[in-house]
């Protein structure tokens, strides 16, 4: 993965700048990292990262795992 800026807490990032961090954590959300994992990576918080997730793009996963849904086998998960 790119390594990403560290940012201070309240420093602004804006234009392409911008553009390619968010690009940057959608391809790591999309493989699978949870918000929580890309912020421990990143150091961000989570409202940076989901707004950055946000602006570029991103469909949201469900919360919790499986929980509801079928599973491979045609069976619900317990739950």
């Amino acid at each position: 993965m790119a390594k990403t800026p560290e940012l201070a807490r309240n420093q602004r990032v804006t234009g392409t700048e911008r553009s390619k961090l968010g690009t940057e954590l959608l391809k790591r959300y999309q493989k699978g990292a949870s918000i929580r994992e890309i912020c421990a990576e990143t150091g961000y918080s989570i409202g940076r990262v989901r707004r950055l997730l946000v602006d570029a793009g991103v469909e949201f996963r469900g919360r919790g795992g499986t929980q509801g849904r079928t599973r491979k086998d045609g069976s619900k998960s317990a739950g």
